[in-house]
């Protein structure tokens, strides 16, 4: 589903015009241009909307018939499941399970290390070990993409204008493609107890 169909179904359920909702739908799906298939949805978990769509769009909006939308329940409901299948949403520990073991996490060590004195930007650069506890997950962080595309949007800092050893191609090429990301064609894993539950 693209976000034009996202934005309709927010219309549909929530009353407004499709222009209300479009561009967060539009971010959501920002991740295609890093991957061109189903391993680009990142920010389809609640880690990418707490900590990146909330700080950007913010809690709420307003819609054009006067009504307080809750972005949270919007992504969960209108983007998220959609694209599941309507059968569960990942966790980001889900998506750092596909990525490969032979990735060099010693990368990571030195990209942090530009990060040492600004408390706020660090913080959300670890987020995804502290979630996650897998190291790998520091490269949906650690990477060009999210300094200059992500960062800005957050914090009141400027794009760095330099060459990265750290690309999301270089994670992304190395990411397992699994059914589950196929528009929940299967189940990851952090849904399968609850879904043994279901058909048990």
């Amino acid at each position: 589903m693209n976000a034009y169909k996202h934005a309709e179904l927010s219309a549909k359920r929530r009353g407004g015009l499709i222009e209300d909702y479009l561009p967060i739908h539009k971010f959501i799906d920002s991740t295609k241009e890093l991957c061109s298939d189903n391993r680009h949805r990142i920010l389809h978990n609640l880690w990418g909307i707490r900590r990146v769509i909330n700080p950007i769009f913010g809690e709420t909006i307003v819609n054009s018939s006067g009504r307080t939308i809750n972005i949270k329940d919007l992504c969960e409901q209108d983007h998220i499941l959609p694209d599941y299948g309507n059968k569960f949403i990942p966790t980001l520990h889900d998506f750092s399970q596909e990525l490969a073991s032979n990735l060099n996490t010693d990368l990571l060590d030195d990209f942090i290390l530009t990060y040492e004195n600004d408390d706020e930007v660090k913080e959300l650069l670890l987020s995804p070990l502290a979630i996650t506890g897998n190291k790998k997950s520091l490269f949906f962080t650690h990477n060009s993409w999210f300094i200059n595309e992500i960062i800005p949007k957050i914090f009141p800092r400027k794009a760095r204008i330099t060459d990265f050893e750290i690309s999301p191609s270089y994670f992304f090429e190395s990411m397992n493609f699994t059914l589950w990301m196929d528009n929940g064609n299967s189940i990851p894993q952090s849904a399968r107890k609850i879904q043994n539950m279901i058909v048990g």
